[in-house]
């Protein structure tokens, strides 16, 4: 398992987690970063989480490629800490990584959701248990055997997007972003800012201000 850098402290991942992703994404950006992580789609409509990342490597098989206990979804809740958001970069393949009875003992040990870049089952179980799922693929085959867990805690690519174990996840209704651990303090301060301009130009526009004169007035909106 890897270790965990540049601890982000909870504050700063509520602060993160209080803002959109397109805002965060802006924010980023001006960081030269990117951080968005492309094509999953949520459990359901509403999903939101935010947290430290903690990062998965598998690798998937044909049926019997690996012993049933290569597949250690119990291994990565234990690893997963109170909050963190569990990121599984599994290439895409459509089989299942997770499923309903992992989101239950994750959201009782207080996960804050699932990252799957790979498929996931269970939908309707995800949704009882209230434990927010982005994922590649909605499918029904199963990962034992399938699937080999390689790494827990290290940096993957998911998506296109590298991530690391300790990197912040935001998502929303509009997607998914990884903001670095060295820089989120900036991201958050930078992105606060622009709500506020968001906030602002609400306020004007209402007050009478054409969308035009607010484009040119505020540079992110």
């Amino acid at each position: 398992m890897g270790n965990r850098t540049d601890q982000v402290s909870d504050a700063l991942v509520a602060r993160l987690g209080a803002l959109y992703t397109s805002t965060l994404s802006n924010a980023l950006e001006d960081v030269g970063a990117d951080g968005v992580i492309h094509a999953l789609a949520p459990v359901a409509p509403g999903t939101r989480m935010a947290g430290r990342a903690m990062c998965v490597l598998q690798i998937t098989g044909p049926a019997g490629a690996f012993p049933g206990t290569d597949f250690a979804v119990g291994a990565i809740i234990d690893a997963a800490e109170p909050g963190d958001v569990v990121l599984i970069a599994n290439g895409g393949n459509a089989v299942s990584s997770w499923g309903g009875t992992a989101s239950f003992a994750a959201a009782k040990k207080g996960v804050a959701g699932l990252i799957c870049d790979g498929g996931v089952r269970d939908r309707e179980e995800m949704i009882e248990h209230g434990f927010p799922v982005m994922a590649r693929h909605w499918v029904p085959t199963t990962g034992r055997t399938r699937i080999k867990m390689v790494e827990i805690g290290g940096t993957v690519t998911a998506c296109g997007q590298k991530v690391a174990t300790g990197d912040v996840i935001v998502a929303d209704g509009t997607g998914i972003v990884a903001i670095p651990a060295g820089k989120a303090e900036e991201v958050a301060r930078i992105a606060e800012e622009l709500q506020g301009d968001d906030e602002q130009a609400t306020k004007e526009i209402a007050d009478g201000l054409t969308f035009a004169e607010a484009m040119a007035k505020f540079r992110k909106i």
